[in-house]
């Protein structure tokens, strides 16, 4: 009877209650009816116990970085940087959008914080140069994908710590992919500029321009070299170096670049502490939602089905990554990877895929999840800063949705893309 907290779980998502309480109402419904009293104790007590990690503190650490980042006037440092380097191209703010969103993501990780804070400046920028709305929001909403993938990351923090696998070795993993979806978007744009006639934005910046953008941008570029310097050379862990970025941010902003004031720090404290708690009560239950699913023998129960499909790994691999594409679309992909990690997770290291390959392809596969219709996050984000209608954006959106998905399957099926960092640094094997 226990294996039906699953389907009970899809039923309250889709009659409207949070993830959170979902996660836990289903399994702890069907314990009580089983008169299974201790795991229902053990259920809600692990709650608790899925915050209380040390590794965890990375992910308040580095939203409260990106905070700080983004309230000190940085965000607008490193699209300056890009318009000095790409805005002459035909399309250019479309390209300075997209490489806007590769240097944020290394500050930030979160694709919702990248929609807004970029989408804010560059919607309005790109209608005024002659872009449509829907266009521009679809391009920031598109771009924000990157977030996540290219460290710092906090999906792939909670990966790591739901798995049990290397937050730096997920990192390493997460550079070379989160640069091919860039450059890939890139490749769109410029074949859409081409068919279009977009404009470029200025023209090119003398090497004096791009010298004076280059050391403007310099300090905050310097914050991922920091975090995975710090990592890779053993001076820090994770964990540690997501506060060594806080302190980072705080001296850049308030002493170097002045852009940070006191008087700003309490509304950037809390609002990274609301979004720490949203994601850490998520890790919580879903961390008691995993001893459910352990209890109910569900990893063996689907193994079994899975195996009976093909024994195949390629094919599995692609029959996963549609199901990960549609779950995408209705679950945000921190509550994705926490409950299905666990269950699909062994299921493809036992047929011989690398964990942390299978972590990269779930990752990515549920980022960009964020960016499809009908209940990706990151839409309704851009809706909100841009004002166009959620359903015009996702029309906008498909041609960059094409090419994350073929870079999807390339992850999927060339290993090397994500493994080859991680191996020279010896993180993997």
């Amino acid at each position: 009877m226990l294996v039906w907290f699953l389907p009970l779980f899809l039923v309250f998502l889709m009659i409207g209650l949070p993830v959170f309480f979902g996660m836990l109402a289903a399994p702890g419904i069907l314990l009580w009816l089983n008169g299974q009293d201790r795991d229902l104790i053990l259920l809600y007590r692990n709650v608790y116990n899925g915050m209380a990690s040390f590794p965890l503190m990375a992910i308040p650490f580095f939203m409260l970085a990106g905070e700080l980042m983004n309230r000190g006037g940085i965000t607008m440092r490193l699209v300056e940087f890009s318009q000095a380097m790409m805005g002459h191209f035909r399309g250019g703010l479309a390209h300075v959008n997209v490489l806007s969103s590769m240097l944020f993501a290394g500050l930030s990780g979160s694709a919702v914080a990248d929609t807004s804070a970029l989408g804010s400046m560059l919607i309005p920028a790109m209608e005024k140069e002659g872009y449509t709305r829907k266009f521009a929001a679809a391009i920031t909403a598109a771009s924000s994908v990157i977030g996540p993938i290219i460290p710092p990351s906090g999906i792939m923090i909670i990966y790591a710590y739901v798995m049990g696998e290397s937050v730096a070795a997920l990192f390493l993993a997460g550079i070379v992919p989160g640069i091919l979806v860039g450059v890939g978007l890139m490749i769109m744009v410029k074949f859409m500029a081409d068919k279009y006639d977009f404009p470029a934005s200025r023209a090119k910046a003398s090497w004096g321009e791009r010298g004076n953008a280059s050391l403007k941008a310099f300090f905050p570029l310097m914050t991922p070299v920091i975090i995975l310097g710090g990592i890779l050379a053993g001076v820090f862990t994770p964990t540690e170096a997501a506060a060594v970025a806080v302190a980072y941010a705080i001296i850049i902003g308030m002493f170097v670049l002045k852009t940070l004031k006191i008087s700003d720090l309490p509304d950037v404290f809390m609002r990274a502490a609301m979004t720490s708690a949203t994601v850490l009560l998520l890790v919580g239950a879903a961390m008691a939602f995993k001893t459910v699913v352990s209890l109910s023998h569900t990893p063996e129960i689907l193994a079994e089905f899975v195996l009976g499909l093909s024994e195949n790994p390629l094919i599995l691999l692609f029959l996963i990554n549609l199901l990960l594409f549609v779950v995408g679309m209705f679950l945000d992909a921190g509550p994705a990877i926490i409950i299905l990690g666990p269950i699909l997770g062994p299921i493809f290291v036992d047929l011989g895929v690398d964990p942390i390959h299978f972590a990269i392809i779930m990752s990515v596969n549920l980022t960009v999840g964020l960016a499809t219709p009908p209940m990706g996050l990151v839409l309704f984000v851009a809706s909100s800063v841009s004002g166009e209608r959620v359903e015009t954006i996702s029309k906008a959106i498909l041609p960059f949705l094409f090419i994350e998905i073929v870079v999807i399957f390339l992850i999927t099926f060339i290993p090397e893309i994500s493994m080859t960092v991680p191996r020279l640094t010896g993180f993997a094997d």
